[in-house]
């Protein structure tokens, strides 16, 4: 299953592994591919590589910024492995899984657990948490990509709460199933969720809370950007979504969950990736002046004029 149309690419923030990771994620999942690299010159971060790839037509975006934010597992990506889809799912999870594995970690080992035949957490070389998951799903076909958000700490309990807002908030939206804790599950409340899956703009997003000590939370090693079209979108998300005022900044803004997000002109990676380093450059100045993107300053930017 591809993703035809993703308007919400993660974001993923490294210290200076950008290329190495892309280049290794690639080498882990199949039908995968690096499809730009982009430097941008004189940032606060010096130069920057701008890293796009995807895998299974699923896009992501990752950047070499420094080492001001670490990835955790508030926020992993779950991936199906669905033998309606792949005929060597089976095989390919324990592969997937031995790769990661690599010098990472395993928080739940790939085992058999009463939701999933073969399933397993693991935090890879880089940090980037990833839940492994063989299914078999009826109904509507499954996802084979699902951010998942774990709500932990301050923001525990509030799984079903965020996701409401979430589809409150984006368009082409659908609530899936919703698993509550039972009594008995201590330290987690009974009625807290236990897993839930949703989807926005038309891509599916999972949450649950958790009510262990963690010791961690959303930041931004890990942001969603919502590429929009015109001006009027731009100012929607980013009325609807930034609750603190001083993370807007370059476009990224956070919500009242604490979740970073990028609002941006999807007309951005065209200029970004445009083979003219000037404009990159002009358009890069830009946009370092800026906190919510002005689309026409931009253009103009990119333009020349």
């Amino acid at each position: 299953m591809k993703v035809t149309k993703q308007k919400i690419v993660p974001h993923l923030w490294f210290d200076r592994e950008a290329k190495e990771a892309a280049k290794f994620y690639c080498s882990v999942f199949p039908d995968s591919k690096i499809t730009s690299i982009t430097t941008l010159h004189n940032t606060p971060s010096g130069n920057t590589d701008i890293v796009l790839f995807e895998f299974w037509g699923y896009k992501f975006q990752a950047i070499n910024a420094g080492p001001l934010f670490k990835f955790n597992p508030s926020i992993s990506f779950m991936i199906n492995f669905d033998p309606s889809q792949d005929k060597e799912a089976r095989q390919r999870i324990d592969k997937v899984w031995a790769s990661l594995m690599e010098g990472g970690k395993a928080f739940m080992p790939l085992d058999k657990y009463p939701f999933s035949e073969r399933y397993g957490w693991v935090q890879d070389r880089y940090g980037l948490s990833w839940q492994l998951i063989y299914t078999n799903p009826e109904g509507e076909e499954r996802p084979l990509i699902i951010p998942s958000l774990l709500f932990v700490g301050d923001s525990y309990g509030k799984a079903e709460e965020a996701s409401d807002f979430y589809l409150s908030v984006f368009k082409n939206t659908k609530r899936g199933t919703i698993a509550r804790y039972p009594a008995g599950m201590e330290p987690d409340q009974e009625g807290m969720v236990m897993f839930t899956d949703f989807k926005l703009e038309g891509q599916w997003f999972a949450a649950m809370d958790s009510a262990r000590e963690h010791g961690y939370n959303f930041n931004e090693a890990i942001s969603f950007m919502v590429f929009c079209e015109d001006q009027e979108e731009i100012d929607y998300y980013w009325d609807k979504l930034s609750a603190v005022p001083e993370a807007e900044q370059c476009g990224w803004l956070k919500d009242k969950y604490g979740l970073s997000w990028q609002i941006v002109p999807a007309v951005m990676d065209k200029m970004m990736q445009d083979q003219d380093p000037e404009k990159i450059n002009r358009v890069t100045q830009a946009f370092l002046k800026m906190k919510k993107f002005d689309l026409a300053t931009l253009q103009r930017a990119y333009d020349g004029n």
